[in-house]
């Protein structure tokens, strides 16, 4: 089978405070909502992943959790990598080829500036900046993540909270 990607980025969170760590940031109302709409439209459409991965980061797990909630994936099953949080962008492609080929859908819970660079460079996009809570589906003609390069992918989908449908 073909492998599929879904990237998030985080969805909105509280504005940094110099008191509290970064790593600690957690979701405002906004990024709540968007993060319960971004994975409704996912499920409209039928589109559910196998596997959740997610930064730990409080603002990504948390993201990462609506959406499991969403698709009736126990919150205990999210795969928590801490080379997700504050990753590069080869990091981040470190991380998805080391996923288990058994699981052909995979969604990756992260930040930027790496996720919007990963989506690009994965699939030759020109996105300048995936906002908050924004997605992009990325299908790759390949039975083993191993195999996940620069510009071997396909965007499929691309959608974030404000995109009008």
């Amino acid at each position: 089978m073909p492998k599929v990607l879904l990237i998030v980025r985080h969805a909105k969170a509280e504005e940094t405070d110099f008191k509290k760590p970064d790593f600690k940031r957690v979701l405002n109302p906004r990024g709540e909502k968007n993060a319960q709409e971004m994975a409704n439209r996912l499920k409209k459409k039928n589109l559910i992943p196998q596997k959740l991965v997610s930064s730990p980061a409080l603002r990504a797990i948390s993201t990462a959790r609506y959406f499991a909630d969403e698709f009736k994936i126990p919150q205990s099953e999210i795969i928590q990598d801490m080379e997700v949080y504050d990753a590069l962008t080869i990091n981040l492609l470190d991380c998805i080829n080391r996923i288990d080929d058994k699981t052909d859908f995979v969604a990756l819970f992260g930040h930027n500036p790496s996720i919007t660079d990963l989506v690009n460079k994965l699939c030759g996009s020109n996105i300048h900046n995936i906002p908050t809570c924004g997605m992009a589906m990325i299908s790759f003609p390949f039975e083993s993540w191993q195999m996940l390069s620069q510009g071997t992918g396909e965007l499929i989908l691309y959608d974030f909270p404000k995109n009008e449908h």
